[in-house]
């Protein structure tokens, strides 16, 4: 089963945070969701840091971090051996990319939720 790291997972239904862990449970894959504070989320165990997940490599990363907070975790997500690290509108910048890059991770622009061939509006809020 692939895997899937969600940074800046969210427990509010509203947001892609959230509907991005829907959408990767949906598809059949592992997901970790990353959040420095929740608990929880879709009844997943929410672990508070990329570098303490308790896997050694992930297929994908999908960041839901603005550009300046995404920067000082890619180093976590370095260690991880991710295969694709997909920044979500909003969460690119240059500095992300290139930092990504100088990492030796491979950046995706997109949303990693239309990745899957699927639209985030098949995961309502309520």
């Amino acid at each position: 089963m692939p895997t899937i790291a969600v940074v800046g997972a969210s427990t509010d239904r509203r947001k892609f945070g959230n509907k991005c862990v829907r959408a990767y449970l949906a598809a059949g894959w592992t997901v970790y969701p990353v959040h420095p504070t929740e608990k929880r989320i879709e009844g997943l165990t929410v672990t508070p840091t990329v570098a303490a997940l308790p896997v050694e490599r992930l297929d994908r990363v999908s960041m839901y971090l603005a550009p300046a907070r995404g920067l000082t975790v890619l180093p976590d997500v370095a260690t991880k051996l991710s295969d694709e690290v997909w920044f979500n509108p909003g969460t690119e910048s240059v500095a992300v990319f290139d930092t990504a890059r100088d990492l030796g991770l491979n950046p995706v622009a997109g949303c990693s939720i239309v990745a899957l061939g699927v639209s985030p509006d098949q995961f309502p809020d309520a």
